[in-house]
């Protein structure tokens, strides 16, 4: 069987978003072989999660190149998106909606012919892809252009997806160039996301046999940063390996569906991440009420292939296990989308009652329990200076200690 590598995508960090995909020589796979070369379902252990849930209620908007809403693969899975580009390839194009497609099928694809017995099988065959076009095909014409004037299309498409009912968002695109940097427009827009209990996920990178440098926005908080596996549950030499590796999933020899209607055998964190995303859809679905740090969580704890120690750059905790996700997930009970505030466990000081707790609903880094801590030590230093003031004046006693300050309100992990 002849074989084509690809997939691998840097794009959209402020004004150097960009995809590039990593071709080799070779052509399709044979589309009658396509279920059997799937290794990835096997692995993830699919059937046994599908006894649960296959996706069924829950939005996953892949914010990519376009997706093809006719492939046969997705028929029927594609809701109407949005395109922030505006211009560049189109419908037909040989450079339209080549990786967008591939991830949506990775994500929600259902096959098709006689019992859906052909074509790509999605990890979440019953999600529904919200497109969001932030990037442009490496092949592009207009490829240039897009990077140079619509560089802010990435922030701006996480928060359009946010907003228009995507309960996952998929990032496989990240740009790990030599001038890569946090942006503030994509962190903000990322929080904003989490904060209305989106799930983030994003490819963790393709240059780790390379330069190895941090991958945006896999490497904001509270991003699920995936890397990749093989099909012996090992990694890659590709796969970036990162401080921020959250997990990983399969992401070389992975079955990819193209709007050409043929498929490749492709290789990247791209594909890992939208099988990251597929089984973020399987909980939300199972599980509405997780917040996105939950998911995140539980995702983190069921893992198989487990690095020596718990965690490792190359691999985070492990390969993902949807089906274990979901049995876990199903013990666990509904969390605030914001973490709560820490309360300072000692007594500030004297022998009055301690300070009251900060309320799990503050969004400030001190919360208004702490703030009001702080009053009631203010009101009653302004006590004492009263006293002291008409008080007979005496030599000044040595100062007192600094009053201990509150822990920090925590961020997302």
């Amino acid at each position: 069987m002849t074989r084509r590598t690809t997939w691998a995508v840097r794009a959209a960090a402020g004004a150097t978003a960009a995809t590039a995909l990593l071709a080799a020589a070779g052509g399709p796979a044979a589309a009658d072989t396509i279920r059997d070369r799937e290794w990835a379902l096997a692995a993830l252990h699919a059937q046994k999660a599908w006894q649960t849930t296959k996706g069924a209620g829950v939005t996953v908007a892949v914010l990519d190149t376009g997706v093809d809403a006719t492939h046969p693969d997705l028929t029927g899975q594609v809701l109407a998106g949005k395109d922030l580009i505006g211009f560049g390839s189109s419908r037909g194009d040989k450079s339209w909606a080549n990786h967008g497609t591939g991830m949506a099928a990775i994500i929600a694809g259902h096959g098709h012919g006689p019992g859906h017995a052909n074509g790509v099988l999605g990890i979440a065959p019953e999600a529904k892809i919200l497109p969001v076009r932030v990037i442009l095909e490496e092949k592009d014409p207009k490829r240039d252009q897009a990077r140079k004037s619509r560089g802010g299309a990435l922030p701006e498409g996480i928060r359009w997806a946010a907003d228009h009912g995507a309960d996952v968002i998929n990032l496989s695109l990240g740009d790990d160039s030599a001038t890569a940097a946090p942006v503030a427009a994509e962190a903000d827009a990322i929080r904003y996301a989490l904060g209305k209990g989106v799930v983030v996920v994003a490819s963790a990178g393709n240059s780790g046999d390379k330069a190895d440098r941090s991958s945006y926005p896999a490497a904001y908080p509270g991003v699920i940063a995936v890397a990749a596996v093989n099909q012996s549950g090992s990694h890659p030499a590709f796969s970036t390996h990162r401080w921020y590796a959250s997990v990983a999933a399969p992401g070389e020899d992975v079955v990819i569906a193209d709007p050409n209607r043929k498929y490749y055998d492709g290789l990247g964190t791209s594909a890992a991440s939208a099988y990251v995303s597929g089984a973020a859809a399987l909980l939300r679905s199972a599980h509405p009420e997780l917040s996105p740090l939950q998911i995140k969580q539980v995702l983190q704890d069921t893992t198989r292939h487990k690095p020596k120690g718990g965690r490792s750059d190359e691999m985070g905790t492990g390969e993902i296990d949807p089906a274990a996700a979901l049995a876990a997930a199903a013990k666990l009970k509904p969390a605030p989308l914001a973490p709560a505030a820490a309360t300072y466990p000692h007594r500030y000081f004297g022998s009055g009652p301690d300070p009251a707790p900060v309320p799990e609903a503050g969004s400030s880094v001190l919360g208004n329990g702490v703030a009001a801590a702080f009053g009631a030590v203010g009101a009653v230093l302004v006590a004492l200076a009263a006293l002291l003031w008409f008080r007979p004046r005496r030599p000044a006693p040595a100062a007192a200690g600094d009053v201990p300050a509150p822990d920090r309100l925590p961020g997302w992990s």
